[in-house]
């Protein structure tokens, strides 16, 4: 199937019979790959007579030979449940770190606080970075907020220079999300660990009817696709830059830049916990990368992976 697709991949019109002679198939069974390609993938294919198949939409698939030049090894899966998970299951297997996972799809893709992550087929990018820690909690100091900075820092070098950060993990375009972090931590953190960094950005995607949250993508921002193996290029070496940075300095190094790019510094928030909320104005972030709010005239300090940000009367 997947042979197929690569196929049909330049999106112009293919005749069964020259498809069947590239696959070594009978026509019908290149019909019945096709609807396994429609209804496994999602993938609308046109049909017409006399002319053949062709996508509606060319695609472009993330290649190994275009990321070989990655600082870490890079592998490219068709179909995974998560690369997050995935991660998870090699670190049981034992593969070395550091390394990445990647996938054209997911099919259980997750963000933070248990919300799904819509994850159509070989429109965005999919990635888990795995790490190894030695030497105890201050190399996980502020290590997703430097995440994020890597994230916009490959999205402002393909064009995207609207977009900004919101504590902790997202990047936005205004008001819309257009990537998202979440990082898994296995093992001792006072020890020896390793740090999942999973990374979704939306990049080609157009339309999400089943996203619950305002949302974009490279595409809609820039008005063209562009080339994932790129991105991921980019992505490589902006969290290059900024996990040698923060190994060297700590995150108290990064914070003021981190501040620069909050979006909603000096903004009226709500801080959700649970059932519980707290509102205030953001005043910044501390050395440890915990959120620095003013409330009711007092400054308090929050983190924790549970915690969700919101704007305030449209502030």
């Amino acid at each position: 199937m997947l042979t197929l697709l690569k196929l049909l991949k330049d999106g112009r019109f293919h005749s069964g019979q020259a498809l069947g002679a590239a696959l070594g198939v009978s026509r019908s069974a290149v019909w019945k790959q096709l609807q396994h390609l429609e209804s496994d993938l999602n993938l609308s294919i046109h049909k017409v007579r006399g002319r053949g198949y062709q996508l509606a939409a060319p695609l472009e698939l993330l290649e190994q030979d275009q990321l070989d030049t990655s600082p870490w090894p890079v592998s490219i899966h068709h179909s995974l449940d998560s690369t997050n998970a995935e991660a998870l299951r090699a670190i049981d297997r034992g593969v070395t770190a550091p390394f990445v996972i990647t996938a054209e799809r997911q099919t259980a893709g997750r963000g933070r606080r248990g919300r799904k992550w819509v994850s159509p087929f070989a429109e965005n990018i999919y990635y888990s970075l795995v790490l190894r820690m030695d030497g105890g909690m201050r190399q996980l100091e502020g290590l997703s907020l430097v995440v994020g900075l890597a994230v916009l820092s490959a999205l402002k070098n393909v064009g995207i220079s609207g977009a900004g950060l919101k504590w902790p993990n997202d990047v936005l375009v205004g008001n819309k999300k257009i990537a998202g972090i979440l990082l898994e931590l296995v093992g001792d953190p006072a020890d020896v660990c390793h740090v999942v960094l999973g990374i979704g950005i939306n990049v080609n995607m157009r339309v999400a009817s089943e996203v619950d949250q305002a949302w974009t993508s490279v595409y809609l921002e820039s008005g063209s696709a562009i080339n994932r193996n790129l991105l991921v290029s980019k992505l490589n070496d902006s969290l290059l830059v900024y996990l040698r940075r923060h190994a060297a300095e700590g995150f108290s190094a990064i914070q003021a830049e981190w501040e620069k790019n909050h979006l909603w510094q000096g903004r009226e928030v709500s801080l959700i916990a649970g059932v519980h909320q707290v509102d205030g104005t953001v005043v910044g972030i501390d050395q440890q990368g915990a959120l620095r709010m003013s409330v009711n005239g007092e400054e308090k300090v929050f983190s924790g992976g549970e915690l969700s940000l919101r704007l305030r009367h449209d502030s």
